[in-house]
């Protein structure tokens, strides 16, 4: 039954790989010799923990070791996909189950319920539990610790079960309660840590070719927006910034009436076209904040495309249809918002837009683990991202296996652990409410985009000076075949780069001594915001003036619009009044 099968299968359907991957061949091996009560296996997004689960649960039903099978999922759309997915190992699930129902039809074996389901009501599920030797199948187990309710929940509804197989992606949280059903023992510094049965990093999977490569684009660009005191700000993403104008900056780069989402959503577009020269049925998942902003980048991406986008929303009943027929045609673009990411398995998806404000490190390890399932070998992910800190810093350390830990300290900003939003109790309730609600008035102003550089395998790789939107330079990196072995990504990346240096040497050495160079309107205008920036930033170590105070009052004395948006005339004449300033004031 466990024949060891090629460590990709052709096409494997969510649940449905026709023989065992290597991993999933041995950790079966492995939990079959040891017979344990609990197991944790921690695998990395994609590479087919559904498949391991209930070839471990046939395999239970099979012996008689168990006779009916519980499986907990954090979202609703999970449990459809898992019942579908069991369906197709021979293994009736209602979804449709509430703790509490009762009895359930004679042609199920078991039944699929939501966390939160079992945090309702778990009594009613310990009773069923109790009633039946039951296997119980804990899918993204770390879910199990986001409130006391659910917890607690999970501990007393299955504490009587005969079996337990918990599984997750991304093992570690932010907070210290344990999570139910996981050992724990002392780290090298003494610190509690979780202990997985079986683990199965990205590294590993990668090697294997279980999972897909991934290529980070970072794109940075000059922002203006308004705060809460009405102070007008004008800064670039990816400088260092303090937290709260990183925070407003990137908010101001999502705006989807501003020209850094348009930008970036048509630079998606391309590599999309790229990919699907190659990989002819591949699709795209924009990640939104909220509704207003996923509709928003939806109209965006018709403009674009000329195809229009499929918006997920996951207080909509139709959620899970839409997501099951976007898995099945060849459409372009999806666009979903928030944790519904978690809930989005399209084996098809290739390139993906971070264009929200979340920005946890599991949120991050959760949203990149909808792009990496490999289908067939050579298939490469694209990942756009806004050029901040954190998130560069979360796609340099893809490969890096962590533990849950408990007594870690919370409070350190800097902390990988540092707590997360409640994401998955906001996106089962709703996703209409706005960030205004949590961080005050905001009001952006403009906004610009520009390339920065490529990430891959922890390398980064880029061009000198700025590189536009549009540009050849952006289209050395949006053009990479969409099917590569993961060696000759690097290759390529860095021939690229190497090209682009040799051309741009020879250019300047052939150049006549007594000519200028043409500057574009582009390259001009980013000049003078450069050299305004600067002299403002001057002015504010000479006198302590807030920045925006200091953009305020040339807007004030020169007239026009915020420097983000400003043509160039404006510019110059603000860059000569700050001159004037110092050198009144130092006479």
């Amino acid at each position: 039954m466990t024949s060891l099968g090629p460590a990709w299968p052709e096409r494997a359907a969510w649940g449905t790989a026709p023989s065992l991957r290597a991993w999933q061949s041995a950790a079966l091996t492995d939990y079959l010799a040891r017979n344990p009560r609990d197991f944790l296996a921690v695998a990395t997004p994609g590479a087919g923990k559904t498949t391991f689960a209930l070839t471990v649960a046939a395999e239970l039903l099979g012996r008689r070791l168990v006779d009916r099978l519980v499986i907990v999922a954090p979202t609703e759309h999970l449990k459809l996909q898992w019942a579908e997915a069991a369906a197709r190992a021979g293994i009736p699930i209602d979804p449709t189950y509430s703790a509490g129902s009762g009895k359930i039809a004679s042609d199920y074996v078991g039944v699929a319920v939501t966390y939160a389901g079992v945090g309702v009501n778990p009594l009613a599920m310990r009773i069923r539990t109790e009633r039946f030797k039951t296997l119980v199948i804990l899918d993204e187990i770390h879910h199990a610790g986001d409130s006391l309710s659910w917890g607690e929940g999970v501990r007393e509804a299955f504490e009587p079960a005969a079996r337990r197989l918990a599984l997750t992606g991304t093992p570690f949280r932010s907070d210290i309660n344990p999570i139910p059903f996981v050992t724990y023992a002392p780290g090298e510094d003494g610190v509690p840590t979780s202990v997985a049965d079986y683990t199965y990093g990205y590294s590993e999977a990668l090697a294997d070719h279980v999972v897909r490569p991934v290529l980070f684009l970072a794109y940075s660009g000059q922002m203006s927006w308004r705060t809460r005191a009405g102070d007008e700000v004008a800064a670039s993403l990816g400088e260092p910034l303090t937290k709260d104008m990183t925070s407003q900056a990137l908010r101001t780069a999502l705006d989807p009436n501003g020209s850094w989402m348009p930008s970036v959503l048509a630079a998606a577009d391309k590599r999309l076209s790229e990919v699907r020269r190659h990989v002819p049925d591949a699709g795209g998942l924009v990640i939104a904040s909220d509704q207003d902003s996923a509709r928003a980048y939806a109209k965006l991406l018709k403009q674009i495309s000329g195809e229009s986008a499929t918006v997920v929303l996951s207080d909509e009943k139709a959620s899970s249809k839409k997501i099951s027929a976007f898995s099945e045609n060849d459409s372009r673009w999806m666009v979903a918002v928030r944790m519904v990411s978690e809930g989005v398995d399209v084996p098809r998806l290739a390139v993906g837009v971070w264009a929200t404000t979340t920005s946890t490190p599991l949120f991050f390890a959760q949203a990149v683990g909808r792009f990496v399932r490999a289908r067939k070998r050579g298939e490469i992910a694209s990942v756009f991202l806004p050029s901040v800190p954190n998130l560069l810093s979360f796609a340099a350390e893809l490969e890096a296996q962590r533990d849950h830990v408990l007594k870690r300290k919370v409070s350190d900003d800097g902390d990988i652990f540092a707590a997360e939003e409640d994401l998955m109790n906001q996106a089962n309730a709703s996703e209409a409410a706005s960030e205004e609600l949590e961080l005050g008035p905001f009001e952006a102003l403009g906004s610009e985009a520009r390339f920065d550089h490529a990430l891959y395998d922890g390398a980064q790789f880029g061009h000198e000076g700025e590189v536009h939107v549009g540009s050849d330079e952006e289209m050395d990196f949006l053009g990479i075949p969409g099917l590569l072995e993961p060696d000759q990504v690097s290759a390529l990346l860095q021939q690229r780069q190497a090209d682009r240096r040799r051309t741009r040497t020879s250019a300047v050495e052939e150049r006549p001594a007594d000519t200028v160079a043409e500057v574009t309107t582009h390259e001009h205008l980013g000049l003078l915001r450069r050299e305004l920036n600067s002299l403002v930033a001057s002015w504010h170590h000479r006198t302590g003036q807030a920045h925006g105070i200091t953009h305020a009052a040339l807007r004030k004395e020169c007239g026009g619009p915020a420097a983000a948006v400003a043509n160039a005339d404006q510019l110059q004449k603000r860059i000569e009044r700050i001159r004037e300033w110092a050198v009144r004031k130092s006479s």
